[in-house]
């Protein structure tokens, strides 16, 4: 058999802050309706309740003050760095996926020039001058977005070794009158890739994307409290439309994405989904194991970290790989030869789902 170029990751890095915001944090927060703009008469002990429920969120984690998204981005690239003991001037291209750029805290305004992928190599002391930096801003599948850019570049021949980092912080960008801020976070993940000769299909086997537009899903909006100037734009999100999009439209991608690597569900040994929403999370995989024929799911296969971290979009996917890889996570391990599943969905609206084999 002749032999065949294929990406495969051989570093993962990840960055986790240490502020920790427990659901308590909100009691005394002042949230307003969506629909009527004004303060909900609820009292925020059940507002914190039900959101509970739905997300399964009990905390999620902070940027600290003095820290911006191309530090996070950083703190993860140089994770990676360091599991793979590869030299960072033999990088050939740097992909950082995130959404607003450096936001400094106390202001909103997102800082994208220089590209972060630019500042970045910077930080981590790059001297090479001929590495191409890009940015990708998708939303939350920025990270599975960039990778399966950086699939192309590896087997196009034109690179043979990046890094892909996806990091944001969410905190800065969320309105702090809506009670959807709960749901978001910030945080790093990168990961190390490089061409691989095989003759055995092995690394990024298949990928499948899909993408719609509706911009009220999500999108950048003023604050629910009319009190605040209405240029002052915040991060919108109507979660049960995005949630019945997902339902919708996610399941049928995974399931492409499997068919063109000829494999069969019960071959992947775990889905590592973007982490949104538990409960929509659960709904998704159980509808992508009904498109097989399958009543019920195994948990196990879908590990998730939302519980303590809460979204941090386009980190969420590679952090999970990386934690899962150290042995961080209790109960979950991928080892050599077995097959996973990359898949994240949002930004008004976009989908991915990669399938990889570990090498051998």
């Amino acid at each position: 058999m002749n032999k065949k170029v294929y990406t495969v990751i051989v570093g993962t890095g990840s960055y986790i802050p240490g502020r920790i915001i427990p659901n308590d944090f909100f009691l005394d927060a002042e949230f307003f309706d969506q629909t009527t703009n004004k303060r909900f008469e609820t009292p925020n002990s059940e507002i914190i309740r039900k959101f509970f429920e739905i997300t399964n969120i009990e905390e999620r984690r902070y940027a600290e003050d003095d820290q911006v998204t191309s530090d996070l981005a950083t703190f993860a690239a140089r994770a990676a760095i360091e599991t793979s003991g590869i030299d960072p001037e033999s990088f050939e291209f740097i992909l950082v996926a995130h959404n607003f750029g450096d936001v400094v805290y106390g202001n909103i305004i997102p800082d994208q020039m220089p590209s972060l992928a630019n500042r970045v190599k910077a930080k981590l002391g790059i001297n090479n001058p001929a590495i191409l930096t890009n940015d990708v801003t998708s939303g939350c599948p920025g990270w599975t977005t960039s990778m399966i850019i950086a699939d192309a570049y590896i087997k196009s021949g034109t690179f043979k070794r990046g890094l892909v980092v996806g990091a944001d912080v969410l905190s800065r960008v969320a309105d702090p009158y809506d009670r959807d801020r709960m749901i978001f976070s910030d945080g790093a993940g990168a990961v190390i890739v490089e061409a691989f000769e095989s003759e055995t299909p092995v690394g990024i086997l298949s990928h499948s994307s899909r993408s719609d537009f509706d911009h009220n899903m999500l999108r950048m909006g003023s604050s629910l409290n009319p009190n605040i100037p209405a240029d002052q734009k915040y991060l919108r999100m109507l979660g049960a439309k995005v949630y019945a999009y997902a339902l919708s439209c996610v399941p049928g991608v995974v399931k492409d994405s499997l068919e063109k690597a000829g494999l069969n569900l019960d071959e992947v040994r775990k889905v590592l989904i973007h982490q949104a929403n538990e409960k929509m999370d659960e709904a998704i995989l159980s509808r992508v194991f009904r498109l097989y024929g399958k009543r019920e799911y195994d948990k196990n296969v879908m590990p998730m970290t939302i519980q303590r971290f809460g979204n941090s979009s386009t980190a969420t996917v590679p952090t999970l790989l990386d934690l899962i890889l150290k042995d961080k996570m209790e109960d979950h391990q991928i080892k050599k030869g077995d097959v996973i599943i990359f898949t994240s969905v949002g930004a008004g609206m976009a989908i991915n789902s990669i399938v990889y084999k570990m090498p051998e």
